[in-house]
């Protein structure tokens, strides 16, 4: 059975060169136990404060009634239980966030064709060049990622934000107007060195969420990855060539003959440079100060000799080497380099095999019934994270969701494997059965993505310190920039392969994927305890979590 029209089975090149992709917190704080009444009022006053050492202690609630702080008994950092979730801000960082991908997906629709007119290739070297140009973009934000993280943790948060837009704006425009291929390699590589909006944001999400808050900041962080996901191709498609689609005044300009996909990537450009000026005039700076020179800094200096010596703040190593031998922060880098793999193999070769004939194991879909099932996960996918996860996430804390995710992950692998074997048996009832449970199926099975929301969540809680979160995020986005750049390649081949020559009737590569998927169930049970983020009712994390705040004292010192 064919869905929409028929089509015959594309070659091996042009089903590689389908490459697509789907895809705490930290305040500081310097607080002690003292029995001398002096240092304790030296050290408990409101003031800008720095990290500490200092293990389960908590501060007094404020005598003027004003919210208690915690303190992470692992870094030491001090937290308002309930500092409100500046929804502005996060709105306008999720404003930016849009912009990346859509200048990754924007060229999608028309990137064959621009191929073939600049470079005058036949048809069957279309696919190589299209695939290179895509890929580049990735690999060479994966080259830049951690520069930007580390000058985002030394200068600022904002000015690297607005100059990545910038630059996205400005490159992401001119990729239109190329006219050789080389030209759209340079252009493309271009925007690829300045995305480093995407660390910058994670960064300042968390910078601004605390326990209580970062799961709803960062399930509308992903949402708007999403919407850029889903709107850059439509844009790319809209826009390419308005004088063949569209006539009257645009078939009328000689700039639109002369330079046909322009208006597509000038309206993705327009887009980023509206978020580079929204950041630069209304964004807040994040990154805590280095040192400050108040007079409770100075109490606290002349208190210190008073302390015991385990509440003084050590000199940190704030070295790429040094994060990553920090408490936590290499397994979690594991796990999100796990969900990384699995996800880009699935949105690789998804849309071709729904392509596929039934009878080589796909399901045999029109353009229009891919759409149409794109569109539907898609949704599906933003309720999941936007109504499911952050109740969840509260609930049973970001180890819980990460375990559930992970266990799902081989069921969800096995359901298109399943459906196209409904499909081959060919009676009309199995074709209903099909139109049935496809959908809802589908629907429930990228409940999985709420993993990526959470890995981030533990990225987070396991940084060791909040001027280190910068190029926490940039080292996770550099391995996710690698993986995005040669995993889509490497499985859309093994799929190709696994079809032509029907290895485990078509089956291999989603075989391969719910091994590996078996293997996320197995390692994320080593998930490490100060990466668990399960938190109480009252906002304090639990003791399964990576801190636990045992008392909270009131402003007459009882507990």
């Amino acid at each position: 059975m064919k869905f929409g029209f028929e089509h015959d089975l594309d070659s091996e090149d042009e089903v590689q060169s389908r490459v697509n992709e789907q895809t705490p917190l930290l305040a500081t704080g310097n607080v002690a136990p003292t029995a001398d009444p002096a240092v304790a009022e030296a050290i408990t006053q409101d003031r800008p404060s720095e990290a500490s050492t200092t293990v389960g202690i908590a501060t007094p609630l404020r005598s003027d009634g004003s919210s208690a702080t915690v303190v992470d008994v692992t870094t030491g950092n001090e937290e308002q239980l309930d500092k409100p979730l500046p929804v502005t801000q996060i709105l306008l960082l999720c404003f930016a966030r849009v912009c990346e991908p859509l200048a990754f997906f924007c060229i999608f629709p028309f990137i064959n064709q621009m191929c073939a007119r600049n470079g005058n290739l036949q048809p069957a070297d279309t696919g190589f060049y299209s695939g290179l140009i895509e890929s580049l973009f990735s690999l060479t934000q994966m080259l830049v990622m951690m520069v930007w993280g580390r000058l985002s943790d030394r200068i600022g948060r904002k000015p690297i934000l607005v100059t990545s837009l910038f630059g996205v704006a400005i490159f992401t425009a001119l990729f239109g107007a190329a006219q050789t291929i080389w030209q759209m390699i340079l252009f493309r590589c271009l925007a690829g060195v300045f995305s480093a909006a995407v660390i910058t944001i994670r960064t300042m999400i968390a910078e601004h969420s605390t326990q209580k808050t970062q799961a709803r900041a960062f399930s509308w962080f992903a949402f708007a990855g999403n919407m850029g996901i889903f709107f850059g191709p439509l844009m790319g498609g809209a826009f390419a060539d308005p004088g063949a689609q569209y006539g009257g005044v645009f078939a009328r300009s000689k700039f639109f003959k002369h330079y046909p996909y322009a208006l597509a990537t000038i309206a993705t450009g327009l887009i980023a440079l509206i978020a580079a000026v929204v950041t630069a005039l209304f964004v807040e700076e994040t990154l805590p100060p280095r040192d400050t020179n108040t007079r409770a800094d100075k109490d606290d200096r002349e208190a210190e000799p008073l302390l015991n010596s385990s509440t003084t703040k050590p000199e940190t190593d704030d070295s790429t080497w040094s994060l990553l031998k920090a408490p936590g922060v290499a397994p979690v880098l594991y796990l999100s380099s796990h969900i990384n793999i699995l996800a880009f193999s699935y949105t690789a070769i998804v849309p071709v095999f729904w392509y596929e004939p039934v009878r080589l194991g796909g399901f045999g879909f029109s353009s229009l019934y891919i759409s149409l099932f794109m569109g539907l996960t898609g949704a599906a996918q933003a309720i999941w994270l936007l109504l499911v996860f952050p109740p969840l996430q509260h609930r049973i804390g970001t180890g819980g969701v990460l375990r559930v995710c992970a266990y799902a992950y081989p069921f969800f692998f096995l359901i298109c494997p399943l459906l196209n074997l409904l499909l081959r048996e060919g009676s009309h009832g199995a074709h209903v059965t099909f139109l049935v449970m496809a959908p809802v199926l589908l629907c429930l099975g990228v409940g999985v993505s709420m993993s990526f929301t959470a890995i981030q969540l533990a990225i987070n809680d396991v940084s060791p310190s909040p001027r280190m979160l910068g190029t926490l995020n940039a080292v996770s986005l550099t391995i996710a920039s690698g993986m995005r750049a040669f995993s889509p390649a490497a499985f859309t081949s093994l799929f190709a392969i696994g079809v032509k020559k029907q290895i485990l009737w078509g089956y291999l590569a989603w075989a391969v994927m719910i091994v590996i998927a078996a293997g996320f169930a197995v390692a994320v049970r080593w998930l490490p305890p100060n990466a668990e983020g399960k938190i109480r009712d009252d906002g304090v994390k639990d003791a399964g979590g990576n801190s636990r705040h045992d008392e909270v004292e009131d402003g007459d010192g009882h507990r």
